[in-house]
C-alpha cells in the first residue's frame, strides 16, 4: 500500500520511484508501530490543548535507553515558529533523530547535485518544494538513518499537505502531532531577525520581540539570541528571509497546510501549543504539556 502510494506521488524516472518506495518500505518494515487513541481532547487554558491521556500514559515514563525510545512525532507550525528549535531539543532529550525537511532542502541547495539550481529558484521565491522532491530527499535520509540503526523520529516540515499526511499515514503510525502557534507579527519579526554564522553554521536571532497584550491576546516577549563574539562578524541572512518572501510563505501555509491541523485533530493526535515567549518561557511549558522532564535543567537549577 505504501509503495503504491509513493509510486503514484513520484514523477521521476522508474529507477528513482523504485528507490523512493524501497527506502520507505525498508524503513517501516524494520519498526513496530502502535496505534494511537482517537479520544477527545481535554483543553488546558492559555498554553496547550492536550492529546488523549492514553498517549501520555503510554509514553511516560520513557525508557532510559535511547534505543528503546521509538516515539514517532510530527511538528507542525508556520514558517519561523520554532519547529526546528523545539524538535531538536526534544530529539536530544529523547534520543531519537530530528529530521527536518527544510535542512534536507538546504543541504541539497549547497550540493552540486542536479536539484540544486531548481531548488534555489523555488526557495528564493517562497514557493513550496514539490512532493516529488521532498519525498525523494526524505527517503534518502530515512534510508541513511536505518543503516545507522536509528529508532523513531521527530519529523519537522513533513507532512505539509493532506496528501502527504495520507501517504505518511499509509506508511506508518504517527503517535503525536505538536502544533506550535505564535502571533503572526511575532513570526515575521523572528524570521527577519534570523542569522546564520557563515563559518560554524550556528543559528542566531538579532530580533528583540516585545508585543504588548491587546484584544484579549497575551503579550509576547522574546529576547534576542545573540552569537558568541567569534561569530558576531560572520553573520549572514538567508536569501529567503525577506519580508516579501516570509509573508508569501505564511500565506501559502495558511492556505495549504492548516487543514493538516484538522486532519490530525480528527484522529485525536494533535497537541496545540501556543508559545508564551522565548525558549526560557516556552521550553518548560512544552515539556509539561508533553508530560516530560528535562533532568539536565533540573540538575542545573538545583546546583
Amino acid at each position: 500500500m505504501a509503495a503504491a502510494a509513493l509510486l503514484r506521488m513520484s514523477k521521476s524516472s522508474s529507477a528513482q520511484s523504485t528507490a523512493v518506495s524501497r527506502a520507505f518500505t525498508s524503513f517501516v518494515s524494520s519498526r513496530n508501530f502502535s496505534a494511537s487513541s482517537s479520544s477527545a481532547y481535554n483543553p488546558e487554558p492559555d498554553i496547550a490543548r492536550s492529546p488523549p491521556s492514553s498517549f501520555l500514559s503510554r509514553n511516560s515514563p520513557l525508557p532510559q535507553d535511547p534505543k528503546d525510545r521509538n516515539v514517532q512525532w510530527v511538528f507542525l507550525g508556520c514558517p519561523g515558529v520554532g519547529k526546528g528549535t523545539y524538535a531538536s531539543r526534544l530529539s536530544n532529550l529523547l534520543g531519537v533523530p530530528h529530521i527536518a525537511t527544510g535542512d534536507l532542502v538546504r543541504e541539497e541547495l549547497n550540493s552540486t547535485g542536479p536539484l540544486a539550481s531548481q531548488l534555489k529558484e523555488i526557495v528564493n521565491q517562497g514557493k513550496l518544494v514539490s512532493d516529488e522532491i521532498i519525498i525523494n530527499l526524505l527517503s534518502k535520509r530515512l534510508e541513511a538513518g536505518e543503516a545507522k540503526g536509528e529508532s523513531g523520529f521527530i519529523l519537522d516540515g513533513f507532512p505539509r499537505t493532506i496528501r502527504q499526511a495520507e501517504i505518511l499515514e499509509g506508511v506508518t503510525e504517527i503517535d503525536l502531532v505538536v502544533n506550535l502557534q505564535l502571533r503572526e507579527e511575532a513570526l515575521l519579526a523572528k524570521c527577519l531577525g534570523r542569522r546564520i554564522c557563515s563559518q560554524c553554521g550556528g543559528n542566531y536571532n538579532i530580533a528583540c520581540i516585545d508585543i504588548k497584550a491587546d484584544n484579549g491576546g497575551p503579550g509576547i516577549y522574546m529576547a534576542p539570541l545573540p552569537p558568541p563574539p567569534q561569530c558576531a562578524d560572520k553573520l549572514i541572512q538567508r536569501a529567503d528571509d525577506t519580508e516579501e518572501v516570509v509573508k508569501a510563505r505564511l500565506e501559502i501555509y495558511n492556505e495549504m497546510s492548516r487543514p493538516l491541523e484538522e486532519f490530525y485533530r480528527s484522529r485525536g493526535k494533535l497537541l496545540e501549543f501556543s508559545l508564551p515567549g522565548g525558549i526560557p518561557e516556552s521550553w518548560p511549558k512544552l515539556l509539561e504539556a508533553l508530560n516530560l522532564e528535562d533532568h539536565e535543567v533540573k540538575r542545573s537549577a538545583a546546583a
